[in-house]
């Protein structure tokens, strides 16, 4: 089992920056996929960002939509991964939600919370 907790979101303004984070615990070791998703109202949940490897990895995928403004990072010490989101927008505005596979197993935090203002 792995647990998974955000924490970092809020409300910004357009142009802004926000930095999430993702602690995990658990059965951390084994974990082949760590990443964020995000779901808009009425959206579909869609990936933004992920590291293939989990916290051994380094090869980071980006959705089309953030790549040049988001940032995925991991710190294996603290079993922690985080999303620096810069230059936000509107269109930015969902909950953001950690991922994690292991062992073909998918694990999700609760979520949290991004609103960017106009």
């Amino acid at each position: 089992q792995v647990q998974l907790v955000e924490s970092g979101g809020g409300l910004v303004q357009a142009g802004g920056s926000l930095r999430l984070s993702c602690a995990a615990s658990g059965s951390t070791l084994g974990i082949t996929v760590l990443g964020w998703y995000r779901q808009a109202p009425g959206k579909q949940r869609e990936l933004v960002a992920a590291i293939v490897g989990g916290f051994s990895g380094s090869d980071t995928n980006y959705a089309d939509s953030v790549k040049g403004r988001f940032t995925i990072s991991r710190d294996n010490a603290k079993n922690t991964v985080y999303l620096q989101m810069n230059s936000l927008k509107p269109e930015d505005t969902a909950v953001y939600l950690c991922y994690a596979l292991r062992t073909r197993i998918e694990y999700w935090g609760q979520g949290t919370q991004v609103t960017v203002s106009s």
